[in-house]
């Protein structure tokens, strides 16, 4: 994932939907595997130990189908 998306996405498995298509793209390109690896180090981080982690995973998941979807979707990219 190229560092423009990270600020955009990151945001989006913490709080609210608002990862842009050509992001969206990035982060399916990267895959499941690493899109699970950073909420997991997400809720090992300290700095967000404040954060609900039920509702962390639940938004990631959220993020994953709405990009997954997305990029799916023939008319993304018409």
């Amino acid at each position: 994932m190229g560092l423009p998306c990270v600020p955009e996405a990151f945001p989006t498995i913490l709080k609210t939907w608002s990862i842009s298509i050509k992001c969206c793209g990035e982060l399916v390109l990267l895959g499941k595997v690493c899109h699970s690896a950073l909420v997991k180090r997400t809720l090992e981080n300290p700095l967000f130990k404040d954060l609900s982690p039920a509702t962390i995973i639940v938004k990631s998941i959220q993020t994953w189908n709405n990009c997954l979807a997305l990029i799916d979707s023939p008319s993304s990219f018409a």
